[in-house]
C-alpha cells in the first residue's frame, strides 16, 4: 500500500498505459482520475475496477484547454486534493517525412502531446506545491532521446516534453513536488495491437516488421509491456522515489540507455 490515501489524476487512463498505470495505483491504495474522450468506455473501466468511491471518471478531450484544467479542478473537488498527476494522454499522430506534414499535423501533435501535459501539470502544481507535496510523472517516450524517420513531430513533442520535465522539476525542488518523466519504448497495448497495420503504414512497413525493428533496437529483443511502465510510474509515485526529480527515466529495454 505504497500510495495509501494519496489521489492521482491521471489523462488517458482508461486503456492501454493509462489503465495499466491506474490499476497499480489503486492496488497500492491510491483514488484514482480518470480523463477520456470515450464517457461510455470510461464508465464500464471504473466499474470493471469495482472500487467504489475511489475512482471517477470524467470525460474531455486533451486538445481542449478548458476540459484539461476542468479535469484537474474536478478531481480536487471530488476527492479533497490531487498528489499526483499523470499526463499520460499523448501520441504519434500522422506518420510521413517531415516535407511531407502538412500545419495541422504538425500543430495536433504539439497539442496532443505539449499543450496538455503544460495545461495539465500548471493547474495541479499550485495544489501540490501549498500542500508541499506532489508528483508529475509525464509518459514520454524513448522518441523523445532519439530520432527516427517519419517520426519528426512526435519526436519533437516528447523532446519537449522531457524538457519541460527538466526544467519544471529545478522551479519546484524545493516544494515537495517531484518532475519525472517516463519514456517507453515499444509496448505492446490493445490499441497499438488493434491499430498497427495503420501505424506501420506510415513507416512503409507491415505491422509484424515494425514489431520486428522496434524490437532488435532494444537490448532486449521484445517489445515491453505496460506492467514494466507501470511499476516505474509507482516507484516515481511514492515516498520511495522522492529523491528522483527531472529524470526521463527509459523503460524501453535498451534502447536508449541514457
Amino acid at each position: 500500500m505504497k500510495l495509501k490515501g494519496k489521489t492521482a489524476a491521471i489523462t488517458g487512463g482508461t486503456a492501454g498505459i493509462g489503465r495499466g498505470i491506474a490499476e497499480a495505483f489503486l492496488a497500492e491504495g491510491a483514488n484514482v482520475a480518470l480523463f477520456a474522450r470515450n464517457a461510455e468506455k470510461g464508465g464500464k473501466v471504473v466499474a470493471e475496477m469495482d472500487v467504489g468511491e475511489r475512482a471517477l471518471f470524467v470525460a474531455g478531450d486533451v486538445l481542449e484547454q478548458e476540459q484539461v484544467e476542468g479535469f484537474i479542478d474536478r478531481t480536487v473537488a471530488h476527492f479533497g486534493t490531487i498528489d499526483i498527476l499523470v499526463n499520460n494522454a499523448g501520441g504519434a499522430g500522422d506518420l510521413a517525412p517531415l516535407v511531407d506534414l502538412s500545419d495541422e499535423a504538425f500543430d495536433m501533435a504539439m497539442k496532443w502531446n505539449i499543450y496538455s501535459t503544460f495545461w495539465a501539470t500548471r493547474r495541479a502544481l499550485k495544489p501540490m506545491i501549498a500542500q508541499q507535496w506532489g508528483r508529475v510523472i509525464n509518459i514520454s517516450s524513448t522518441e523523445g532521446k532519439i530520432g527516427k524517420p517519419t517520426f519528426a513531430p512526435y519526436t519533437i513533442a516528447k523532446h519537449g516534453i522531457n524538457g519541460m520535465t527538466k526544467a519544471v522539476a529545478q522551479e519546484v525542488g524545493t516544494s515537495g513536488v517531484t518532475v519525472n518523466a517516463i519514456c517507453p519504448g515499444l509496448i505492446l497495448t490493445d490499441l497499438i495491437l488493434q491499430g498497427g497495420p495503420a501505424t506501420a503504414a506510415g513507416m512503409g512497413m507491415t505491422f509484424d516488421e515494425m514489431i520486428d525493428m522496434f524490437s532488435q533496437e532494444s537490448a532486449l529483443k521484445r517489445p515491453g509491456k505496460v506492467e514494466e511502465v507501470a511499476a516505474m510510474a509507482v516507484l516515481l509515485a511514492s515516498e520511495a522515489g522522492g529523491g528522483i526529480t527531472g529524470g526521463t527515466l527509459s523503460v524501453d529495454g535498451g534502447t536508449a540507455q541514457y
